[in-house]
């Protein structure tokens, strides 16, 4: 509820390092001053994670500190093309586990990527709009959180530069989120999975993150 600034640090995984080869993701989810608050890890099978990498589905279980789990996101098979409109992404976010949060939606446009988030009831609440071009050379790459006339910018998804190395060896990334301190909490926690969901979608690949 205290936080208006979350860093979520992808752990590299040293099989896929060397060999190349996709393991399931794992995440640590600190405050602002670096502090570990959650603990995430992804859930799915070997053949969606090397046959359908970028689209595949999984389940992300986020835990405090304690091992008890206070976070679930559940994302389905989907195409994430703007060839198929009907059937874009939509990621659902549960907390506690079995309750749903809200919704990440992702919306049709020829250019920009844009997402919606929506509550338990899938009432629109907010947008998350993305650059034309998202390979970030050298920089950082923000996704602006808006309002939903998208007229005013109220906060942020980045990924982090990491530096040449990791990204062109590694899939690991670092991303900040910034929103409001008094944003609802439940859509606090979508916005995380908003998060997995944009890391997965543009920055998968090694080389995307260049």
């Amino acid at each position: 509820k205290q936080l208006d600034q979350i860093i979520i640090h992808q752990q590299v995984e040293l099989l896929e390092a060397i060999l190349g080869t996709e393991t399931s993701s794992k995440y640590e989810i600190k405050n602002h001053l670096g502090q570990r608050v959650y603990f995430a890890v992804e859930e799915n099978d070997c053949f969606d994670r090397n046959l359908c990498s970028p689209i595949r589905s999984f389940t992300i279980r986020i835990a405090d500190n304690t091992g008890r789990e206070v976070i679930r996101v559940k994302r389905p098979l989907r195409c994430n093309s703007c060839w198929f409109p009907c059937f874009l992404q939509e990621l659902e976010v549960q907390s506690p586990p079995g309750t749903v949060a809200g919704y990440v939606v992702q919306n049709w446009d020829p250019f920009l990527p844009k997402f919606t988030i929506q509550n338990e009831s899938k009432e629109d609440v907010l947008k998350i709009v993305g650059p034309c071009a998202t390979c970030g050379c050298f920089e950082d790459v923000d996704f602006e959180v808006k309002a939903l006339n998208e007229m005013s910018t109220i906060g942020k998804i980045s990924k982090y530069w990491s530096g040449f190395v990791n990204n062109v060896f590694t899939n690991t990334a670092n991303f900040g989120i910034q929103v409001p301190v008094d944003l609802d909490v439940r859509i606090k926690a979508v916005m995380i999975g908003a998060c997995f969901l944009i890391d997965l979608m543009f920055f998968e690949n090694s080389l995307d993150g260049l």
